[in-house]
């Protein structure tokens, strides 16, 4: 069944889907500024072996360490003409909110037109859904609950009004736990499309080897589908490290990262929206601990040349999954679980 509803999903989207990175907007500590910006955009737009990566995800509008000036990657995007799903931060209370409003009017304000073409969509809040239940608090980071987030979605949705963005889609991103929890339906009603972030990687609880990876996310997907009531589902996070530690039956590799390319993005690529987890990982600089996984499929040094081989040719696509060891699968598939 699974598999119907993805198929459905796939034919049912206009061809001219989104491609892009999600982007982290600290390095070393301190924000990326805009020449680094238009580094990532450009290296990401020329990208060998593929096309058609000219979109960015965002998790914040607001300029890290200031409050309320728009994050410098705005300029950098309207110099690049790269679209971008904004960010707006919702689990800081009501100054976080605040802030971002503030550095989205700012930027409104400063770029008008040349930057409201560029926005596919804003994306209220990020994982918080998750990150209010039980399972997603263990971490330690602050979630919110359906009421609130949709006290955030109607702020935003004020604040839009009668400006040159007041017809931006707007969404949540969470993950699949989170849509497939009915009481977080209320917050569905108020969105015109929600992001799914997942990653096979971390279903550590669950039989996720690589050989799994494209069964999870399907499974993820369908699942989110379900949730959505025939709104649009965005793929707003995934991917699978090139190196790191393992995570239950998932080994991070290059080999591993190549294989869940091919399968799970690939097919993927040019029908749905799609923001892929990530171009360049610095989330391990300065420090660069090889225990963590970093996810770049550039690495952690940035250029335009991919670790491995990310051409979506159909006939070699096939020919890529044909041709995997059968003995790298196991007999029993994994059925995730619910929070």
């Amino acid at each position: 069944m699974y598999q119907v509803i993805l198929l459905f999903t796939l034919a049912s989207v206009a061809s001219a889907a989104k491609l892009g990175f999600t982007y982290d907007e600290f390095f070393n500590f301190g924000g990326l500024k805009q020449p680094d910006f238009e580094t990532l955009f450009t290296n990401a737009a020329n990208l060998k072996g593929t096309e058609g990566w000219t979109s960015a995800r965002l998790f914040t509008t607001t300029e890290p360490l200031t409050l309320g000036e728009p994050i410098s990657a705005i300029p950098a995007a309207i110099k690049t003409n790269t679209s971008l799903l904004l960010g707006i931060w919702a689990s800081a209370y009501d100054y976080g909110i605040t802030s971002e409003l503030t550095a989205l009017k700012a930027a409104m304000d400063k770029y008008g037109h040349d930057f409201a073409r560029l926005v596919d969509g804003i994306s209220i809040g990020h994982e918080d859904l998750y990150h209010n239940s039980t399972q997603g608090s263990l971490d330690g980071s602050r979630g919110a609950g359906p009421d609130e987030l949709v006290w955030y979605i109607k702020r935003v949705k004020a604040a839009l009004s009668g400006t040159v963005l007041q017809d931006v889609p707007l969404g949540h991103v969470d993950r699949w736990q989170a849509w497939d929890n009915v009481s977080n339906q209320v917050v569905v009603d108020e969105l015109d499309w929600i992001g799914l972030n997942f990653y096979p990687y971390l279903e550590k609880t669950q039989s996720n080897g690589i050989w799994s990876s494209r069964l999870l996310f399907q499974e993820a997907l369908a699942k989110t589908r379900m949730a959505a009531n025939g709104k649009e589902v965005w793929i707003t996070e995934t991917g699978h490290p090139v190196s790191g530690e393992r995570s239950g039956d998932s080994i991070a590799s290059l080999q591993n990262a190549e294989r869940y390319w091919k399968e799970v993005g690939c097919p993927l690529f040019g029908k749905v929206n799609v923001w892929w987890y990530t171009l360049e990982d610095v989330d391990r600089l300065p420090y660069d601990d090889p225990s963590e996984p970093s996810f770049g499929i550039v690495g952690s040094l940035l250029s335009n040349e991919p670790l491995f081989n990310v051409s979506c040719d159909a006939e070699e696509s096939d020919a890529y999954i044909e041709g995997l060891p059968q003995a790298d699968t196991p007999s029993r598939m994994p059925t995730i679980m619910p929070i």
